[in-house]
């Protein structure tokens, strides 16, 4: 190896001593427990639209709930610093941490930890929208961003991609759901009791979550067949969709409850989770 190597390999190997500090895992677990109350908020607020009240089933929609009180402000900076700290965590996940592997587990954890850093540090940012005082529409928001990518040479095409992207989301969370692949991050019960439990909330919570992401990226590529940006409402936009079907609101319930047991089952992940 030469000198050069070596240098880079010692700086690696501070960086992730450093990225394993307890402070890091606190906050990690902090993110967990945000993440796991804005998918409580959401479910709640998806059976509530099943029942014809109003709101918007989306994150946008939930960290507006936790803003509105007296505390809101030092809530919204706390879930900011969780949520950033969680985002950071999954990123040395993708790359400081499986140096040493195969690049096949490589790749697998940079795709599935890369994504979920980005995912994680876009909810950090709209929490410091909401703690700077900027509202925003999620599922005008979306129409923006579909409306300017069509607007693109090849916006069409890009659409689409970005709805099947979407849909293979939902298609791992419902086979992950089915395949208990989620046992891995949390067995601290395993064999007991609560274990059955604990496990009944994650196959529940990841399909119902696994169901509502294909929905959602199943009106991106409806918006690009039919050339109109309208189509694509997000998260909040396919519930609502969901509900005027004869059936729907039966399924936005289930689908509500369903994030609610995701929501349970990564507070749970949160305390009790491998980090």
């Amino acid at each position: 190896m030469s000198d050069s190597d070596s240098t880079l390999s010692q700086a690696a190997d501070a960086v992730e001593e450093a990225s394993n500090h307890p402070a890091l895992d606190v906050l990690a677990r902090a993110g967990f427990a945000v993440m796991a109350l804005l998918h409580v908020i959401i479910g709640a607020i998806a059976v509530a639209v099943a029942f014809g009240q109003p709101g918007e089933a989306e994150p946008t929609g939930a960290i507006e709930q936790l803003a509105a009180n007296t505390w809101g402000p030092a809530v919204m900076w706390a879930c900011v610093a969780a949520c950033m700290g969680l985002a950071l965590w999954q990123a040395s996940e993708a790359t400081l941490r499986v140096r040493r592997k195969s690049g096949k587990e490589r790749l697998s954890k940079l795709i599935s930890s890369g994504f979920l850093a980005i995912a994680y540090g876009s909810v950090g940012l709209s929490f410091a929208g909401f703690a700077v005082g900027l509202r925003g529409d999620s599922s005008e928001s979306t129409k923006d961003f579909s409306a300017s990518l069509m607007a693109t040479p090849w916006g069409l095409w890009a659409l689409v991609a970005l709805g099947l992207t979407v849909i293979g989301i939902g298609i791992y969370f419902v086979f992950k759901g089915i395949r208990r692949g989620f046992k891995d991050e949390l067995f601290h019960f395993d064999g007991t009791r609560r274990g059955r439990l604990i496990d009944g909330l994650g196959v529940s919570g990841h399909i119902a979550k696994g169901a509502a992401l294909g929905l959602t990226g199943l009106l991106f590529v409806i918006a690009a067949a039919k050339h109109d940006p309208n189509e694509s409402t997000g998260l909040d936009g396919s519930l609502k969709a969901l509900r005027d079907h004869p059936f729907g609101p039966y399924l936005l319930v289930a689908i509500g409850a369903g994030f609610i047991a995701y929501g349970i089952f990564a507070l749970i992940r949160s305390r009790f989770g491998r980090m």
